[in-house]
């Protein structure tokens, strides 16, 4: 059974400067909300709720966003602002949250094998804190509800469009069922048509404690850093590993362009200004030449 999830959160999020140059790119929010606490949601909603970030240098802010604010509850409680006291409550209260600095920025794998005395023997869950994705049933659960068949390593993947498959880290192998596929092959961001398929690794996994013998044998890959995928590799030569086509959308927050078609789809769904937003978005329209 999963129990425990880990999200890496110790990047430097270049792409987001200066915005990012004393906040942690996770704590950017669309709209109103933190993107890292609908990932935290996440894991909660798929009944998880010991939890482990891996943070860095300049990410306080993360901590306390999680951390329960006293002076400002009791401040909303006085002015009978209930509905944003019981919110700040939530955060507050939403999981039982552990933090862990990654002392040097040296890759996603190395940021994993950090949290190897967190969860010692256990299944655990990984949510990349900068990629929401949204569906009825939490990926997180999709993905716990596979290995509970499998009782191996699970990747999400999505297909993406054949034209798209560079951007991406792609997997290839033998299709079990139509949506699960056991692992042979990972490309990182193969050019159009030598791809083995058009399944890209979307930022969740369940990893098995067998990861972290993996990372250790993992040498500097690109970027001289210890990448997941070549990690994920080395394992699939071990035991197997499960690619899952997960049911959902996700949203990458990991770049400006990708945030504000975010921030857009999340506004719209808003009631509470969804129509006056969208009749913005038509004149403004308009007003294009």
């Amino acid at each position: 059974m999963v129990k425990k999830a880990v999200i890496p959160a110790a990047g430097y999020g270049t792409r987001f400067l200066p915005a990012t140059k004393a906040q942690p790119k996770e704590m950017l929010p669309i709209i109103d909300t933190p993107t890292i606490q609908y990932v935290v949601q996440e894991a909660v909603d798929a009944g998880i709720e010991d939890i482990l970030i891996i943070s860095g240098k300049g990410k306080r802010a993360i901590e306390d966003h999680f951390d329960r604010n006293p002076e400002l509850e009791a401040r909303l409680e006085e002015s009978e602002k209930d509905k944003l006291y019981n919110e700040m409550r939530h955060i507050g209260d939403m999981a039982n949250i552990h933090y862990i600095r990654q002392k040097e920025i040296n890759g996603l794998g190395d940021a994993i094998y950090y949290a190897r005395h967190h969860t010692g023997d256990e299944p655990f869950a990984v949510l990349l804190g900068d990629t929401i994705i949204d569906s009825v049933i939490p990926v997180t659960q999709q993905l716990i509800d596979a290995y509970d068949l499998y009782k191996s390593t699970i990747l999400a993947v999505e297909t993406v469009p054949e034209d798209k498959v560079s951007r991406y880290g792609i997997v290839g192998g033998e299709k079990l069922s139509d949506n699960i596929m056991e692992v042979t092959q990972f490309v990182e961001k193969p050019p159009v048509g030598q791809a083995p398929s058009n399944l890209a690794i979307a930022g969740r996994y369940i990893l098995t404690p067998e990861i972290f013998r993996a990372l250790e044998q993992t040498p500097r890959g690109k970027n001289n850093e210890v990448q997941l995928t070549d990690a994920l590799m080395l394992l699939s030569k071990r035991e197997k590993v499960i690619a899952d086509t997960i049911e959902g959308k996700r949203y990458d927050i990991g770049n400006k362009l990708d945030f504000l078609k975010t921030t857009v789809e999340f506004a719209l769904r808003r009631k509470e200004f969804a129509e006056p937003f969208a009749e913005f978005l038509k004149e403004t329209v308009k007003g294009l030449k």
